[in-house]
């Protein structure tokens, strides 16, 4: 297996994000810190193919006037679906040409107010709409747990170079699985948090139904933790009941509903026995496990894909107006124009896909009210290899492969509440498969100590150093 990474003997060693704020606090130097990164990143990306846009220049002048924080001086990358002031925000497309932002959105706002130092910008399918990322022109980004596989959803450039120790933690976001897709694929933990848990772009608010969350992935729960701890400080939604500091697993033993099963679709043999093992460790541990069928109405598998071809045909029809006048359609690839192209042909049931998709957080209300959280696997298969989720293929045998694949994950942007994925299994040939546990709205607290607890109990295969940066481990 072709394993590739960038840890080495330098500032950043192997440390987590919350291990490298002791050890600036203990002394270690924030240049240092940032230059070991860049090293990383110039080690790893030519084989990964991770990196939208490159900011050295910016982070070595935060470096020596850094923002106050608790992450101050830790470097992270934010995905180039959000604005960050002085970078371009390119969407993963040729489709037009980004001139850098003049400002931050309030997303990198709130994020970059917890002292964290963006190297630069990670790539994404164009404008988040496949499970893959895959580009006519710069390629695929892939797993550094074996460059023949993909990294995963939109949030794969983030993924992968936190997976390969080039920073501890980076943005990510999530419209039907991107946080949590790649999180599975690479290793990390992954948790999209409730609607509206924190601050976020006008592009995403102003959807009719607020399918898209953004966060982070880590290699360790306590990160993930800490950045949701740090966050709050920032932005807090009064909605929602606060996380507040999770450092210790829960003592509430759960009741957790279990399925491999989601409508017309189910995982294969072995990634079912992989979450039936999930589930011996969850009952092992005191928790009740109940195996049930799917939770969601038979339509909404279709609906949910109407409702995103309809982000894709509004895109289409008003990309000049939004992104100027280089703006050229005929250079989107085939799943945008497919998705497009299925929104225009069932535009009649559009009014009740925004309806369903508006009303389905009240059913998985019902469900939650019987569960304190469902267990899924996060992937029905296996990662794909390289080429076979390609964006210029033929549309319907490729929304074929990515709904057979990204089976379990966009319920939850229907219905808003939190999901979390764990790298806690591992397929026979090698690859991380994560698993997924979704709770009730605000509920992310329980979520992140039943991770802790479980983090404990199965400590989870990381790529670690252990060979030469760059090389196979």
């Amino acid at each position: 297996m072709t394993r590739v990474h960038a840890f080495a003997d330098d500032a950043l060693s192997d440390l987590d994000a919350v291990g490298l704020v002791e050890a600036l606090h203990d002394g270690l130097s924030i240049a240092d810190v940032i230059e070991a990164a860049i090293a990383r990143a110039e080690v790893v990306d030519g084989q990964v193919g991770a990196i939208a846009h490159r900011a050295w220049d910016r982070a070595r002048a935060e470096a020596r006037d850094p923002r106050p924080g608790f992450f101050a001086g830790v470097p992270t990358f934010v995905k180039d679906n959000v604005d960050v002031a002085g970078m371009p925000t390119q969407h993963g497309t040729d489709a037009f040409v980004s001139r850098p932002r003049p400002e931050d959105g309030e997303f990198a706002r709130m994020f970059l107010a917890t002292g964290l130092v963006p190297l630069g910008k990670t790539r994404l399918s164009e404008f988040g709409f496949s499970g893959a990322v895959d580009h006519p022109r710069l390629g695929p980004v892939r797993t550094p747990w074996h460059l023949d596989h993909y990294a995963g959803a939109s949030s794969a450039g983030a993924a992968a170079l936190v997976a390969a120790g080039v920073v501890p933690l980076a943005h990510a976001n999530d419209g039907g699985g991107s946080i949590r897709i790649p999180a599975s694929v690479n290793g990390l933990v992954g948790l999209k948090p409730t609607r509206g848990r924190l601050a976020q772009d006008t592009m995403f608010r102003d959807m009719p139904v607020r399918i898209v969350a953004d966060g982070v992935v880590t290699r360790s729960v306590r990160d993930t933790a800490a950045f949701y701890r740090e966050a709050e400080k920032v932005f807090r939604n009064p909605s929602l009941a606060p996380v507040g500091d999770i450092t210790r697993p829960g003592v509430k033993r759960l009741r957790i509903a279990m399925t491999t099963k989601s409508v017309g679709r189910e995982a294969t043999p072995e990634v079912r026995e992989l979450t039936l093992r999930t589930a011996a460790l969850l009952e092992s541990l005191g928790h009740t496990v109940e195996e049930i069928e799917p939770p969601v109405p038979e339509s909404f598998p279709d609906l949910f894909l109407l409702y995103w071809s309809m982000l894709a045909m509004v895109l289409v029809r008003t990309g000049r107006r939004s992104y100027g006048p280089t703006w050229d359609p005929s250079r989107l690839d085939n799943l945008t124009l497919g998705l497009a192209r299925h929104c225009r042909r069932n535009l009649h049931r559009l009014p009740l896909a925004i309806a369903a998709i508006g009303a389905s957080g009240r059913l998985a209300a019902r469900h939650h009210a019987a569960y304190d959280a469902t267990l899924t696997p996060t992937l029905a298969t296996a990662t794909p290899a390289v080429g076979d989720l390609d964006p210029m293929g033929d549309y319907d045998d490729l929304m074929d492969r990515l709904r057979d694949w990204v089976a379990f994950t966009p319920l939850q942007n229907a219905t808003g509440e939190p999901a979390l994925s764990l790298p806690l299994a591992t397929t026979s040939t090698g690859l991380p498969q994560g698993m997924m546990f979704a709770s009730g709205r605000g509920r992310e607290a329980l979520l992140l100590q039943l991770a802790l607890e479980l983090e404990q109990a199965a400590p989870w295969a990381l790529i670690q150093a252990g060979s030469a940066p760059g090389q196979a481990s």
